[in-house]
């Protein structure tokens, strides 16, 4: 009989795995076009200031030199990735609320002009008070970073209660307040941002970005140059390493459109590592109170958790990161009555937004430590108290949110069971010790960043009378091997192997709509996608081959290569 699957589990190489491994794998700054420029952003040296005069003079008599833009040269429109947080410039024109805000670009023949014109530009500032930290920044109310926000510096506050809270601690044996604070970090991405930008003798424009929502970026675009979507390009290069720090638009990809419609020739921006760190949208430094009632066994009554979010200098996807900071403690532990308070606050300091789970990772952390104090208060194993305490399968949190299947008792036992933490805990030597730890996360971000009712993630699956399949999603893979579980999923439909199809992402003139690559989203969302697009094929074929056979379509299967009529013997 055949396999239930012949491609589906099976150990196979990812379909990008060669050129990777060989070097062909062209990245945005491999990708060299005729009469290219290169360019170069002129960055701020405060913190926090007002921008009085640019004189860019210098800069443009510079021999190599072919454009030099400023704030003034754009349309006065500012953007973010959020709609609620519309408050970016691709080159500052009236403030600068960081070290290393773009405040002007340079085109010039080569890397090493750029560099030396924006050395050139003149800039006055006028210094103004830096907020450094979140006490900082709510102690000077008076001392505005943006001008929009739920208080004064703060971006984003959240109220969210589930059942009464003080009856839960007087129903407790074990009360608990800690206060934990969690040291932000950025991304180090391999591949450096990059972006390469050609508008066209046709007025149209093409942007090749290793960006995770080129989707995202393709709107924004059209906003931000007051282009129709329909003149413009976005394909995603190839991602050298994204963990959510290309999910948003950036001013180097709009200074690079700029900077190609007034030369006239493709300009490339690569930003150096330092720039790297000014962009990086990692995760936040995050201060939390915990208060927590816990029963003689360890059950959790219910907690109150208050948290204050390090923003830095603007919004990215700061608000989602404030609600998913408080929204998903409930659903690892059972945890019968929540309250939530948080805030995200705007500091003078490079923005944090969407790293690896975004506002999550931190109040684990924090749980996960007063749960090992509680269990040491109560003198219970901090194993069995978790294995005892984890969300039932299918099943509603307080605040409402649906817990499907979860693995994580199962986990436990065999962590438990391999690190021999029974032997261990208790026992080592001075110095050493056993620890355990538990986190959850969802799968597959359901609400598109702007509301619509069109599909969120699309795929079109085209075969030709060469045998060749090819897949066209709008989704980008960015090392988590999407490309490759697109190619696996249509080859087990269509019964051919995944060498047969070529995979082609996220270019808006040729793929179908994604919504980015985010919140292991692809594999549910553009998978099935996949898998439908691939059925509806088989089935055409199936009728086409049916008809030659002369037989019924029901009586056919697809595998090792071929269509063939099912009698039972494989």
């Amino acid at each position: 009989m055949k396999e239930a699957f012949s491609v589906i589990g099976q150990p196979l190489p990812k379909v990008d795995a060669w050129a990777k491994v060989t070097g062909e794998t062209r990245y945005a700054d491999d990708l060299v076009l005729p009469r290219m420029a290169y360019g170069k952003l002129l960055r701020s040296t405060h913190a926090h200031a007002r921008i009085v005069a640019i004189d860019t003079t210098r800069a443009r008599a510079l021999p190599g030199v072919l454009a030099v833009i400023t704030g003034q040269d754009l349309p006065r429109v500012k953007f973010g990735i959020l709609p609620v947080s519309q408050d970016e410039e691709a080159l500052c024109v009236e403030k600068v609320r960081m070290v290393g805000d773009a405040v002007a670009a340079v085109a010039a023949v080569d890397e090493e002009t750029a560099e030396r014109a924006t050395e050139l530009i003149d800039v006055e500032y006028e210094p103004l008070r830096p907020l450094m930290s979140i006490e900082d920044s709510l102690a000077h109310p008076e001392v505005r970073i943006h001008e929009y926000g739920d208080r004064p510096n703060v971006h984003k506050a959240v109220a969210l209660q589930f059942g009464d809270v003080e009856t839960a601690f007087a129903a407790a044996d074990l009360v608990r307040e800690d206060v934990f604070f969690f040291e932000g970090n950025t991304h180090l991405p391999m591949e450096q941002h990059s972006a390469v930008a050609q508008w066209g003798a046709d007025g149209k424009l093409t942007l090749w970005s290793p960006t995770q929502t080129p989707h995202y970026v393709h709107r924004l675009l059209a906003k931000i140059l007051d282009v129709p979507q329909a003149h413009i390009r976005v394909i995603a290069a190839p991602v050298g390493g994204g963990f959510g720090g290309k999910l948003d638009p950036f001013a180097h990809e709009i200074a690079a459109c700029k900077l190609s419609q007034l030369t006239g020739r493709p300009v490339k921006i690569t930003l150096t590592r330092e720039e790297v760190f000014y962009v990086h949208r990692g995760r936040h430094p995050v201060l939390m109170w915990i208060k927590t009632g816990f029963t003689r066994d360890g059950a959790i009554t219910g907690m109150h958790f208050r948290s204050w979010l390090d923003g830095g200098a603007y919004g990215s996807y700061g608000v989602a990161s404030t609600f998913y900071n408080g929204a998903l403690q409930a659903v690892t532990y059972k945890i019968p009555v929540y309250k939530f308070e948080g805030a995200r606050v705007f500091t003078n300091k490079p923005p944090c937004g969407p790293k690896r789970g975004h506002g999550t990772p931190q109040p684990r952390f924090a749980m996960e430590c007063q749960i090992d104090k509680a269990a040491e208060q109560l003198g219970l194993d901090p194993a069995d108290m978790r294995r005892r305490n984890l969300a039932e399968p299918f099943t509603k949190t307080a605040n409402h949110l649906t817990v499907t299947t979860i693995g994580l008792g199962e986990c436990i036992d065999r962590v438990v069971e391999a690190s021999g933490w029974r032997q261990k805990r208790g026992h080592l030597p001075a110095g050493k010790g056993i620890g355990i730890a538990c986190s959850s996360y969802l799968t597959g971000a359901g609400t598109a960043i702007y509301w619509n009712d069109m599909p969120h993630s699309g795929v079109v699956v085209r075969a030709d009378r060469s045998g060749l399949v090819a897949v066209l999603c709008g989704a980008t893979d960015i090392g988590q091997g999407s490309d490759s579980i697109l190619a696996y999923l249509v080859a087990e439909v269509l019964g051919i192997e995944p060498k047969d199809i070529r995979v082609h992402p996220a270019d808006t003139d040729l793929t179908p709509v994604d919504l980015g690559s985010y919140s292991s989203r692809v594999t549910p969302m553009a998978g099935n996608a996949a898998i439908q697009a691939a059925e509806r094929l088989r089935e055409k074929l199936f009728v086409a081959v049916a008809r030659k056979l002369e037989v019924t379509p029901d009586r056919l299967a697809a595998g090792d290569r071929r269509v063939f009529v099912d009698d039972g013997s494989e």
